[in-house]
């Protein structure tokens, strides 16, 4: 039997793990009642707009229908062609591209199909051989420069930031992204997302760090998915850490960004995935005032996290 998840801010969505809100959040210094001061001036991330989650293929009719229910009209996946082709046929998982009545799928890889040889493959492994989260800030700056990166068309993480800081915000559609395992890429994204937000960098890394109770279910299947590459069968354990989400990953990402270009708003400004008016125009559209009811009880879910 499944593990029951904290709720807010995972969803049970049968066949569908690692579904959670990324909503919830407070916005630093304006009131987090973990200070406690909370009140008229709280200012918390809107829930039910901006969903994440791991691949999709084997979501429930029932699924669906909680997805439809909850108004998802976009789903960006931030797979290569290549991965999906290979985790359809390649290594029997069946993950086959899903799609369901009332969202439209928007295919964004980060990672172009050329960077899917086995040599690209074995140099990336390698950032995660290490015990430290070294390897992981490496690679998370390494998705950050693909996704931003010119020769990407697809131009993934301003495709979704420009989405959530639509002019028209009464008509802003909410949003599913996913990648294969809804962690790295996706966790990359969505730690900006908050951080434009203001949310404080120990709460972002916290949401990063709940995929650990997100994946659990799937872990099994990830790790064998993993091994079938070559490049990674000399090294077990390396596996083994690629699914793990520790916060001190995030938290080294986040001041590696800081350090490179002063802050996380002038990094999505300086790599051309969203301008300062539109960077304005996400805060407006995804922070709202609230009150501690509406606060997600993150200091509680860490402690399961120990």
């Amino acid at each position: 039997m499944a593990e029951e998840l904290p709720s807010p801010p995972f969803h049970a969505i049968p066949g569908l793990p690692n579904f959670r809100d990324i909503g919830g959040y407070p916005v630093a210094g304006s009131g987090d009642p973990a200070q406690p001061q909370g009140g008229s001036n709280t200012k918390v991330v809107r829930r039910g707009l901006v969903y994440r989650s791991s691949e999709p293929s084997k979501v429930t009719e029932d699924g669906v229908s909680k997805l439809q229910a909850l108004g998802i009209g976009r789903v960006f996946d931030l797979r290569s062609a290549l991965e999906i082709e290979h985790g359809v046929h390649g290594n029997g998982n069946g993950w086959k591209v899903k799609e369901w009545d009332g969202a439209r799928r928007e295919f964004v890889p980060v990672f172009l199909d050329q960077d899917f040889s086995p040599e690209a493959l074995a140099l990336r492994y390698k950032n995660y051989y290490s015990d430290s989260a070294e390897g992981f800030v490496k690679a998370y700056s390494d998705i950050l420069a693909a996704a931003a990166s010119p020769s990407n068309d697809y131009r993934p993480f301003a495709t979704i930031l420009q989405h959530l800081a639509s002019s028209s915000p009464s008509s802003l559609e909410p949003c599913l992204i996913h990648c294969t395992a809804g962690k790295d890429r996706t966790g990359v994204i969505c730690a900006l997302i908050l951080s434009l937000c203001g949310v404080d960098d120990e709460v972002v890394a916290h949401e990063y760090s709940l995929t650990d109770l997100g994946l659990r279910e799937r872990h099994a299947e990830l790790i064998a998915h993993l091994m079938s590459n070559p490049s990674l069968q000399a090294n077990p354990g390396s596996a083994q850490r690629m699914i793990s989400s520790q916060k001190e990953a995030m938290l080294g990402t986040l001041a590696t960004i800081r350090k490179t270009h002063g802050s996380v708003e002038q990094c999505v400004v300086d790599l051309g995935l969203l301008s300062l008016e539109g960077v304005k125009q996400l805060r407006k559209n995804l922070v709202n005032e609230g009150d501690e009811e509406d606060i997600v009880p993150w200091q509680n879910h860490a402690k399961l996290l120990l």
